[in-house]
């Protein structure tokens, strides 16, 4: 506050699914990441109540086995629990002491109704959650509240807390470019969402079956989406390459000497199960290559590649998948977040999508985020769309064109 005197509010993002558990007040232990094998057995728990069919005509959620409600059918803890917070949530509430739920990362528990856009209480019964864990729901831009007595004294400011899009996914959408309905995004860093914005759910068999989910974005618009595993794969692969020898890898190089190879390398499915957990994942991509009958490269340059390669061709069945369940005629891509700083992917996208990417904004949560809070604050009029918004990010961070190549 010293440095920024003018600072007026505070807006929380974060990653989505995960939560804690508190009683009185107090936090009954610390969350569990979603990356953590206790999940199968809550999934196990669930689909025995009700299957996954009736499940997604509820919330509208692809299968992703560390959705909350897998989560919590797995953790003991909730039965001494009397209330439930997400991540962005959780840090609110130590902030000012307000227990809310935020629509945007509600969505993402499975325990939203997709089509009310309220807690499935009915649902949250039948699979064994109490519905009072549950805190009342509120939309991006309400105000949380005022910082704590205590919390205000120690950073010398009394701010207010403001609800953004606190699913850091729907803050990144909210600041994409996106010109027009025939856009698609892919906000891209761990993972890879990639989607289309929607006012209506796609509930068909067919959707649930490509495994598109129904995420809430800001101003209530839908984020139909996949989700691909995204750069997880390149960042891990290159930490284990750099615990064999214990030598700092430059990925900048490591990315140009790629770029290099020609493309015509082998791939594998980015969203094998097998390489979403820590570990070795060289390792386990090439036992994912072997298994379909074809030999991993040995260089590290070309494995980079068939990494890039991968994931790009991950975005681009994702992005022709999404077009057809909808009907929308897709004619570009923005492609925001960290991974729009990756040339090779960017280009790999493009050519494997036969689209236009538009790359950046590269902080689009960041900018999202304050967006909202600004909006919220009267920076733009109390009615500034979502459109008027977004026409603000093209003009301030004009994206860099790849045109795909043959």
């Amino acid at each position: 506050m010293r440095r920024e005197p003018a600072i007026e509010s505070i807006g929380i993002d974060t990653w989505a699914v995960d939560y804690g558990l508190l009683r009185d007040d107090a936090l009954l232990a610390e969350p569990f990441h979603y990356r953590d094998a206790r999940t199968a057995r809550g999934v196990e728990a669930v689909h025995a109540r009700i299957p996954f069919g009736d499940l997604y005509a509820r919330n509208g959620l692809q299968f992703l086995a560390f959705t909350s409600l897998y989560q919590l059918a797995a953790d003991e803890r909730a039965a001494d629990a009397d209330t439930l917070l997400l991540v962005p949530d959780l840090l609110a509430h130590r902030l000012t002491g307000a227990r809310v739920a935020e629509r945007t990362n509600a969505s993402t528990t499975g325990l939203l109704g997709v089509r009310d856009r309220e807690w499935d209480q009915e649902l949250a019964e039948r699979i064994g959650i109490r519905p009072a864990l549950m805190p009342p729901l509120i939309d991006p831009g309400a105000r949380i509240g005022r910082l704590l007595p205590d919390v205000a004294a120690r950073i010398g400011a009394d701010l207010t807390v403001v609800a953004v899009g606190s699913h850091d996914t729907a803050s990144a959408v909210a600041a994409a470019p996106l010109a027009s309905r025939s856009t698609a995004y892919i906000s891209c860093g761990t993972w890879g969402l990639v989607g289309l914005e929607l006012t209506e759910p796609v509930l068909t068999e067919a959707a649930r079956t490509a495994g598109f989910t129904h995420e809430l974005g800001v101003d209530g618009r839908i984020r139909f989406l996949h989700n691909v595993t995204g750069l997880w794969l390149l960042s891990e692969t290159v930490r284990a390459w750099e615990g064999e020898d214990g030598t700092p890898i430059d990925l900048s190089e490591l990315l140009d000497a790629a770029a290099t190879v020609p493309p015509d390398v082998p791939l594998f499915d980015a969203n094998d199960p097998s390489l979403s957990s820590p570990g070795d994942m060289p390792a386990r991509i090439a036992a994912a290559l072997r298994a379909t009958g074809t030999e991993p490269p040995s260089a590290r340059a070309p494995f980079v590649r068939m990494i890039v390669e991968s994931i790009a061709q991950a975005f681009a069945d994702a992005v022709s998948t999404a077009s057809a369940l909808t009907g929308i005629a897709v004619e570009t891509i923005d492609l925001i977040g960290g991974g729009s700083l990756n040339r090779l992917l960017c280009q790999a996208t493009a050519d494997r999508t036969g689209l236009p990417v538009l790359a950046g904004p590269v902080e689009a949560t960041a900018l999202g985020n304050l967006l909202v809070q600004a909006r919220a604050a009267g920076v733009f009029g109390d009615d500034a769309t979502l459109e008027e918004l977004r026409r603000l990010v093209r003009r301030t961070h004009p994206p860099t064109r790849w045109a795909p190549r043959g």
